[in-house]
């Protein structure tokens, strides 16, 4: 982390795609306040300016990817495309099930969209570099697309995660889903349900050999901030990327660093 200082001018404005679901970007933006305050930031005008979208009707990324649902891509890229237009000079996308489109987005667009598996991957590897075996917790669409598994096993570490059907990954998913306790029903709260899923779910993880685990899905992100204790040590995708994104926008790093997968 590079600390601000009175001569530092903005180079780049972050453009965030979030509504995906409501609460992640609102945990991005908190993120890059709390990291801008961090660095020093003490008055309004120490803040970067970013650009926001908040693209709630695009369709479900898992069910895009799985094929039983419309597509998402059109819906990424038009708001990617308004966000372009209106100055940002790269994406960033509070959603890790839409990276499983990113070549198909990435394709059609002028600026760069910041990979959030590749990055999340990187900064283990630099913050973690003893550890070997990483647990993620993510939708089945994430894991159908093997987003974390490649990035991981590309920075020299063995992913481990939840079989697509099993028991366990069902319970992750209704802990994001369930019509009545998923993360994405209950607002800001998220319920005592889906907390105990996800603790016993990170156990499990903890008892193949994980040693670290990742929230794989921006709802876990907000649930995970919630809980005073986990079984593991957790690295959260937003944060690494929130911290990726005030370097970028004051010029402390450029593109491409970690951008693709």
């Amino acid at each position: 982390m590079t600390l601000l200082s009175r001569q530092d001018q903005q180079v780049a404005i972050p453009g965030i795609l979030g509504g995906l679901g409501p609460m992640a970007h609102v945990q991005f933006e908190q993120r890059l306040i709390q990291g801008s305050a961090a660095r020093g930031a003490r008055s309004d005008q120490d803040h970067p300016v970013w650009l926001l979208v908040n693209g709630t009707n695009i369709p479900n990324r898992t069910e895009s990817l799985q094929g039983t649902g419309p597509d998402c891509v059109p819906g990424l890229v038009r708001y990617a495309q308004l966000l372009e237009r209106a100055g940002a000079n790269f994406l960033v996308v509070t959603c890790n099930t839409a990276h499983g489109v990113y070549d198909q987005v990435q394709a059609q667009l002028d600026i760069p969209w910041v990979h959030l598996m590749a990055c999340t991957s990187g900064h283990i590897r630099q913050a973690y570099p003893t550890v070997q075996r990483v647990g993620v917790l993510a939708t089945d669409g994430t894991l159908q697309c093997g987003l974390y598994s490649h990035s991981l096993s590309r920075v020299g570490i063995i992913p481990i995660g939840f079989e697509l059907n099993s028991p366990w990954q069902d319970l992750v998913m209704q802990s994001i889903y369930h019509p009545d306790w998923g993360i994405k029903t209950t607002g800001t709260k998220v319920s005592t349900k889906a907390l105990t899923v996800l603790e016993q779910a990170t156990s499990w993880l903890k008892t193949q050999g994980a040693e670290v685990v990742i929230a794989g899905c921006t709802e876990l992100s907000v649930a995970f901030a919630q809980m005073p204790a986990l079984p593991l040590p957790w690295v959260d995708p937003l944060e690494v990327v929130a911290d990726i994104t005030l370097d970028l926008a004051w010029g402390y790093r450029s593109m491409p660093l970690w951008q693709a997968a």
